[in-house]
Parts: C-alpha cells; structure tokens; sequence
C-alpha cells in the first residue's frame, strides 16, 4: 500500500520536471540584436532599391533562417516595419569571445563608406561573414587587401518589395547559393581557405547518426517524452500496489 500511496508523488515529480525544463528564448535563437552606426555603412546585396548603402542611424539585426553551414540575416529599421535588407551569410570562427555585440567593416579609402563584414552576436566565439555579389567582392578585396566571400550565383541584389518570410524564392535562390572567396590579387579560392567553421558545425558533419531518424518519433521538444516517463511511473506504482495488495 505504500508504493500506491507514492504514485501521485511519483506523478508530481514527472511533471515538475517537465515543467522546469530550459526553453530557448527568441531572442536566442534569431540572434536579435540592435546595432547603431554613425556614419554610412555598405551592406551586400539583397537589398531595397536604393539601400545598398545604410545611412547612420539605428538598425535591428536577426537571423531568419540558419542551416549547418550558412545563415540568412535580416537588416530592418529600429521599430521592424521595414526590412532592408536579407543578406547571405557564412559562419566564422573567431578566438575570443566578448560579451557585446562585434560589428566589423573593411576600412575604405577616404570618403566612402565602410562595408560590413561580420556580426559577432555577444559570447559567441563564431560570426555572420556576410557574403557579396561576385563583382563586387573583388573591387572590395582588392580595396581592403584582404578576401571577401562571394557567390557566383546570379542574383538580383535589388528588389522594391522587402522580403519578409523565408519561403520567398530569392531566400531559397540564398541557401543553395555557391559561395567562394576572392583574394586581393584577384584569385578564387575555395571557402575552406578562408572560412574556418564553428566548432559544432565540423561535429555535426564528421558525426554519423547513431539511430535511423525515419525510426524515431518527431516531437517539437521534451515535454512529451517527460509526460510518457510520468505515465510510465504512475503505472508502474499502480500494478505494484495492485500486487501487493493481492499478496496480503
């Protein structure tokens, strides 16, 4: 009778442990970040028509859509009603971490605006190196003295209605994108030479699955799991007591 008795503490315990377990937030996840520039900054392509330069002001940084190797970030102004610009973007280590958020430009000659090279998002040991139309990375290389990633695929770096859902086709047109780096003298090199991953990313493509996915149940999160092993234990409490009670 006493392992009966216990079921509903048994019970409680599954379900407090379901309920305290860590959520991710949003702003953790999309990377959400506002950013101030106080002069005008150069941003790749895809962009508004007539944004392919940000003039000073406040902007809301966020990714939209991430894979294992690559990133699709979104610039839009500082209340988020318009989106200037969806933009293609590599990982790229760095070695040490901070605890703010890291904007890196390539210095320009004198009077023309810097171009944006990376967002680091605050402790993160790896960035967004954004990526830029062919032509013009190797203007910039060249500029800069240092590689800047491209993608030979064509296209339109402009549009007159912002992107705003990850389904659209030039957001599709970006994850499937080849994407290269260009050296100061002009030379392409593959993205390895320049581009170091993060390390979870080189984890996860050197780690086999250990189980068929298409054999495991999909669930959204840990709850149903947590619920199951709560059942499982109520059960359980329940056929014990039922036993013992026929013994006595």
């Amino acid at each position: 009778m006493k392992l009966f008795r216990a079921a509903p503490t048994v019970l409680c315990m599954a379900v407090l442990g379901a309920a305290f377990l860590p959520t991710a937030s949003a702003d953790s996840w999309d990377k959400k970040t506002t950013v101030t520039f106080s002069g005008p900054v150069e941003i790749p392509g895809v962009h508004l028509t007539g944004y392919g330069i940000l003039p000073a002001g406040t902007y809301i940084f966020k990714v939209l859509e991430s894979s294992i190797n690559r990133h699709i970030v979104q610039i839009s102004s500082k209340d988020e009603s318009t989106v200037y610009a969806t933009i293609l973007a590599i990982p790229n280590y760095r070695l040490k971490p901070t605890d703010k958020t890291v904007m890196t430009f390539r210095e320009r000659p004198a009077g023309q605006p810097e171009a944006l090279r990376a967002w680091f998002y605050p402790g993160k040991s790896w960035g967004e190196e954004f990526v830029y139309p062919k032509a013009r990375a190797l203007v910039l290389a060249k500029e800069t003295n240092t590689p800047v990633l491209f993608t030979t695929a064509e296209i339109t770096p402009e549009v007159a209605v912002a992107i705003k859902t990850p389904a659209e086709p030039i957001v599709v047109e970006l994850k499937r994108a080849p994407v290269m780096a260009v050296q100061p003298t002009g030379q392409e090199v593959q993205l390895a030479q320049v581009v170091t991953p993060p390390q979870e990313t080189l984890v996860a493509q050197n780690t086999a699955p250990a189980e068929d996915p298409a054999t495991l149940p999909a669930t959204g999160s840990s709850l149903p799991l947590m619920a199951l092993f709560g059942m499982l234990a109520l059960a359980g409490s329940v056929g014990l007591g039922f036993i013992q009670k026929r013994s006595l």
